[in-house]
This record gives C-alpha cells, structure tokens and sequence, in this order.
C-alpha cells in the first residue's frame, strides 16, 4: 500500500516510492529505493520537499500509533500536486555537462525500469499507472536542471533497447514542450506519463515485425496500425490512467489533414496534446537508429517535418523548433522586436538556433545583415512567427534566402504587400 508521510517520519527500512510535492526537490537521483542507512535519513529530513510516499508492501509499514496514522493511501495520479514550491526551494540549474553524466546514468535505470512494467504487463499483470510515476518524476527534475541534456542522452539510444528508451525520449521531449507552452505542474506531469506510455500497445506487435530491417508488407503496417487502439484499451483497465494519457495513447498518429490512424481524425478534432505527442514522437523516431534506417541530425528531421504539410499543427511544430533549438535553414521568420530574419543552419557544434536579422518590419526598412542566436525563453530574440514572403512582397524567397545565407544584401521591395 502507498501511503504519503512528512520527511521527519521516514525510518531506516522504509521503502521510497516517490517524492511528493513539486517533484523538483528530490534530494537524490533515483526515487524509488530502500532507506537502509542515517546519511540517506539525514538527507531525506533535511530536504525541502513536504511529503514523501512509501510502500508499505517493500518496506518498512507505518505502525499503528504514528502521529499520520490514518493518513489516506495516495491516489496514483489522480491526486492533484499541491501548490508549487518557491523559487527558493528549486533545484539549481546544472551546466549540460552535469546534467549528461546524471542523465546518462539515469537513462540506463529507467531503461531497464519500463523493459520490466512493459514486460509484466504483456505476461499478463494488471496495469499499475503509478508503477511509472517515478521514471516521469526524474525526467520532469532532469528537465528541471537543464532542459537539453536528458534529450540529448536519449538520442543515443541502440536499436535493441529502442522501443524502451523511445518512450522516455518522448517523455522528455513532451515534458519540455509542456513547460516551454506555459502549463503548470500537472499537466507536464501527465504529459511525462503519457510519452513513457504513448507506445506501449506494441507490447502485443511481434518483433519480427517492430524489427524488420525492410519495409512492412501491406498486412504487417495493418497489425502495427493497431498499436494505439490496443494500448488504449489496456491502460483504460487502470481506472486512474489520466484521459491526457488515453488521449495521446489513442490520437498520437492521427495527422491535422485527416491521413492519420486510426479515426482518421483532422485539425481541431485532434486535441492539442495529442498533436504535440505526434510531433515528438516523429521527431525522436526520425533522429534514432532504427532497424530499417540509421538516424538523421536534428536538422535533417525537422526540415523534413517543416515540409510534410498536413502531418502536423504547424504553429506548435514551430513552437517546438524552438524547445529543440533547431530550424529548418531559410524560413522567414518575425522577431518579437519586429524584425524580419532568415533561419540559418545551426553547426555541427552549435547548441543553439541562430538567425540573420535583415529587415525591420514597424519602419519596412532594410536594415544591415547581423546574426542572432535565438533564446530558450520570451526576448527579443525569440522567434514570434513563421512568415508568407509574399506578405512582405517577396515573390521569390528562395532566391532571397539563399542570398541572406550567403551573407549578400538582396534587393527588397520598398513595402510590403499587406501591413
């Protein structure tokens, strides 16, 4: 049985599930483990997270005369997290070198973590939604400290390992889009949940399917076509899976021109959460290695993704562009500060989107070529939009982005076509 208790109660032999609260304020890297010793008491104690949450079952109970007794079992997900804690109590933010080497070490537990929840489940055991919950705790903390690292770390997933480490990618692509788009803290979490879930009904595809090195006959994509449904009904036997887990379970290949699996669903009739889930699940699958292809760069892919008009919502594809730092090279794009620039390609070695500012939109004035790197956060050099070149008279943007590229001045129309 869980049962949440404060840090002053915790015992030697207590068994931790999770850490509970904001989940940014856990003391260690891993949350689930057996207290067996005073540094790890001290430490839990001295924390600042509010509540913890035990299992009974693992470890140390909560004896009878506690000053919790009667405490109430702790609802999987459905309990809504308290208020959220001060920016006092946060983590401190670690450079990505940190982050990688904790990321790393923690990609290969929760690796070998959902390999056994996916493979209890398809052996036939019920489906326990909070079993996953402190996987999504770690990546929403690792997000937390440095929102690159973990995505870079997954990136390097092999081929047999896969289908697990995909989940916890697009757990953390998902959970940083979340933040990035302003939701508060449930939500991200249930978003974390839903990626660590969006695929698990390909628990009942056979391998020789997933892992056919050549293209899938017309009846094998019918079969893998049935991952989402499956998956649906299965989480649905857990009455705590949360309707934002079912949802992205169920809808994340659905596409916004009505060609996706399986309802074929179109625009609107997609929830925003679902859209979001496609866009990371393609964009994690197109940059791994697969058994029928090897992995492209992060630019490859979302140039690519820029161009299938149809699969995806393209404002929040280009929201995302910015969570990822990468664009597709020559779109025109508007700057909160109401100038006109070119996306350009970011460099093997560069960790951040880079722009060539070259018109500005309030005088419609050219202005002298200079490039700015785009910001993680709301500033003048975040990108505001993707722009119709033919809005601002540009007839033949092609032309005149491979000019800006170039680093040569075009020539610009005097005034835009429309204000």
């Amino acid at each position: 049985m869980l049962r949440r208790i404060a840090p002053g109660q915790v015992k030697i032999g207590m068994f931790i599930h999770a850490f509970d609260e904001s989940w940014l304020d856990n003391p260690f890297w891993r949350t689930r483990f057996l207290v067996k010793n005073t540094t790890d008491l001290d430490r839990i104690r001295e924390s600042a997270v509010s509540s913890v949450v035990i299992d009974e079952r693992r470890g140390l109970p909560l004896k009878a005369g506690n000053p919790c007794q009667g405490a109430p079992t702790v609802p999987t997900l459905s309990d809504p997290a308290s208020s959220p804690r001060s920016a006092s109590a946060q983590q401190q933010a670690n450079s990505f070198a940190e982050e990688a080497e904790r990321a790393t070490q923690m990609v290969r537990a929760a690796t070998d973590e959902i390999k056994n929840l996916f493979d209890a489940v398809h052996g036939g055991e019920v489906v326990n939604i909070s079993a996953f919950s402190s996987t999504v705790v770690e990546v929403i903390s690792s997000i937390k400290r440095n929102p690159r690292a973990l995505i870079a770390i997954t990136r390097l997933k092999s081929r047999d390992v896969y289908t697990y480490v995909h989940s916890l990618s697009v757990s953390a692509l998902l959970t940083s889009f979340g933040r990035s788009l302003g939701m508060n803290e449930m939500e991200v979490y249930e978003l974390g949940l839903a990626g660590l879930l969006h695929d698990i009904g390909k628990i009942f595809i056979p391998d020789t399917v997933l892992q056919k090195p050549v293209s899938l006959t017309d009846e094998e994509f019918a079969v893998v076509r049935t991952h989402p449904e499956r998956g649906y009904h299965l989480l649905r036997q857990d009455p705590t899976t949360p309707d934002v887990v079912l949802d992205i379970c169920r809808h994340h290949h659905e596409r916004v021109d009505g060609t996706g699996y399986p309802f074929r669903l179109k625009g609107e009739g997609i929830s925003r959460v679902a859209r979001m889930a496609a866009i990371c699940d393609v964009y994690d699958a197109l940059t791994s290695n697969r058994a029928y292809k090897s992995a492209w760069t992060s630019q490859q892919a979302i140039t690519k993704m820029h161009r299938w008009v149809g699969h995806f919502d393209p404002d929040l594809l280009l929201a995302f562009m910015e969570v990822i730092g990468v664009y597709p090279p020559g779109l025109l794009v508007r700057l909160p500060s109401d100038r006109l620039a070119v996306t350009l390609l970011n460099g093997r070695r560069a960790s951040r989107a880079k722009v060539r500012v070259f018109y500005c939109a309030r005088t419609r004035t050219p202005l002298p070529l200079h490039d700015v790197f785009i910001e993680d956060s709301a500033s003048d050099n975040e990108v505001l939009s993707e722009q119709v070149p033919l809005d601002w008279g540009i007839a033949n943007w092609s032309v005149v982005a491979e000019q800006l590229m170039d680093g040569k001045t075009p020539r610009l129309p005097s005034k835009p076509l429309f204000s």
